[in-house]
């Protein structure tokens, strides 16, 4: 009975170590780099009037604040692609076939030279924001509950897929793609505000 018990709990002792995905430093790398694209996001909206906030270089541009009312709309939708994901049953083989590592998908994503069309439901005017407050506070959930998945979720992120039209990657990927794609569009805040035109008041 005793050896009995002692197979047991080291079956589950076994089973709670796979369980663990990702390691230490997966969580906090990925945790740092959120974080990271948070504040460059807050910092680069931080003190801007409503003109400076409205401002567009062309008429076909988007102003910091419309970037804004993209990176709150879009923080929701892709978060909802990776929880369609990890619903998905896990999928080694595919897994396997990836090429790209996790530093080529923060540059994929974060390269401006790089254009990509935004699809109609993302475009600014279409995302449903009143106001940039209301932005904020619509992305600041959403990163929370990000962060939350990252430190605490035992799922497995590595061996879950998600599909964009951009190419494949796993879930862990994907949660850094998510906070690159909000780097993306700080720097095109940060390039408005460098547009000649730009008002300095």
């Amino acid at each position: 009975m005793k050896t009995l018990l002692v197979c047991l709990a080291s079956i589950l002792f076994v089973a709670s170590i796979s369980a663990q995905t990702l390691t230490k430093e997966e969580r906090k790398a990925a945790i740092k780099y959120i974080n990271w694209s948070t504040k460059e996001l807050k910092k680069s909206l931080k003190g801007l009037t409503n003109a400076q906030l409205n401002y567009k270089a062309m008429p076909e541009k988007w102003s910091p604040q419309e970037c804004m009312y993209h990176i709150a709309f879009s923080e929701g939708t892709l978060r909802g692609a990776l929880d369609q994901a990890l619903q998905a049953p896990a999928d080694p083989a595919a897994k396997a076939e990836l090429k790209n590592t996790d530093e080529m998908i923060k540059t994929m994503i974060t390269n401006r030279t790089a254009k990509i069309k935004t699809p109609e439901p993302f475009e600014p005017q279409n995302t449903g924001f009143k106001s940039l407050a209301e932005a904020i506070v619509a992305f600041d959930s959403k990163r929370a509950m990000l962060i939350d998945l990252v430190k605490t979720s035992n799922v497995d992120l590595r061996n879950h897929i998600v599909t964009l039209p951009l190419g494949k990657m796993d879930a862990y990927q994907f949660i850094l793609f998510i906070a690159g794609h909000t780097n993306r569009h700080t720097q095109q805040i940060n390039e408005v505000k460098t547009a000649a035109g730009y008002p300095q008041s």
